[in-house]
């Protein structure tokens, strides 16, 4: 379960979590090329949303727009409660935007990153000083920060990206796939980092190439197809919507296993193996009616499995017809 759930509960019985980030009817086209074509958000404070789509689906169109960096051509959008069109500045000095190439000068220290950042959020210069010190600290960067950032190795840039972005204490952040390009550990350390900002109670919109971190990480993940939201709830949610799923019960008595073979519908037999296959959706519920029809049938399954669709299946179903990635890990950039 990811880490910021608790931060998404309801305020109280009825009363949702006030939205970070909120958009109605959002549209962006490059000539005649429609990048978004009516997209609806709704992104809770203190939670973690996870945007996927194929190659050129429009998720970063998508951040650039949240973070005004690009203006839309219709529709509406609030971000910390401001309007991204009508006030532009109250956005910015409420995000901070890390993108999947990093925005960290390799020419000067990862101190000199941290205090030139400093510099353009106007603290002052002792202000500044403590705040890089204890960023530094924060993401281990401390004996790495006299040294220049060309030095540094993937996972460092990307830690030392996400200091910058923090040195503004933005309560919301985007982050335009941050582990591109990173090692297993390193990405490993990206997500943890993720959850402790999210336990802080950041809001972090997050777009994503790879599954397993949408997965890993999310509240709650939408997926961008073709300009439009295919789908969108948790992983969970998303998992049920696909056909595929099923429990598989293994007998080691073949007499027990010719009972419920005989009694079971719409199950597949394997003969061999002494196992059942019986469509699920893997929900509670059904796993307790069939585990209910054992007992009232007197027949001991020794071993039972439930096999649900994972992200991938989600993708792929979702955009089919799309560009595919050249690894079903690889969904989305």
């Amino acid at each position: 379960m990811p880490s910021s759930v608790m931060a998404t509960t309801r305020l109280a019985a009825g009363q949702q979590s006030p939205a970070a980030v909120s958009a109605v009817g959002l549209r962006k086209s490059y000539g005649d090329k429609t990048v978004l074509d009516g997209i609806d958000l709704r992104i809770p404070a203190g939670s973690v949303f996870a945007l996927l789509g194929p190659n050129g689906a429009g998720k970063t169109t998508a951040v650039k727009i949240l973070s005004t960096l690009i203006s839309a051509d219709g529709g509406q959008a609030q971000v910390a409660g401001h309007d991204v069109a009508a006030s532009a500045d109250g956005v910015r000095a409420a995000i901070g935007v890390t993108g999947q190439f990093s925005a960290v000068d390799g020419l000067i220290t990862g101190e000199e990153n941290m205090l030139l950042m400093a510099d353009l959020h106007h603290l002052s210069r002792r202000e500044g000083r403590r705040v890089t010190a204890a960023l530094l600290e924060r993401f281990d960067l401390t004996e790495a920060a006299k040294k220049p950032a060309s030095t540094y190795s993937g996972g460092m840039k990307r830690r030392l990206d996400i200091a910058m972005t923090l040195v503004g204490n933005p309560r919301i952040i985007f982050l335009d796939e941050p582990t591109t390009g990173l090692d297993p550990r390193s990405r490993h350390n990206m997500w943890g980092i993720i959850r402790e900002l999210v336990s802080d109670g950041v809001t972090v919109f997050l777009t994503t190439q790879y599954l397993e971190e949408a997965d890993e990480l999310a509240d709650r993940i939408a997926v961008l197809n073709d300009g439009k939201i295919a789908a969108e709830g948790t992983a969970d949610e998303l998992k049920r919507m696909i056909p595929g799923g099923h429990v598989r019960l293994r007998f080691t008595d073949p007499a027990a296993y010719q009972s419920a073979a005989s009694a079971l519908r719409e199950t597949t037999a394997d003969d061999e193996s002494l196992a059942l296959q019986i469509p699920s959706d893997g929900s509670q519920r059904e796993l307790r009616a069939i585990l209910d029809w054992l007992d009232a049938a007197g027949v001991e399954a020794d071993e039972l499995t439930v096999h649900t669709p994972d992200l991938d299946d989600v993708f792929f179903a979702l955009t089919s017809g799309a560009n595919q990635p050249n690894s079903s890990k690889e969904a989305a950039r």
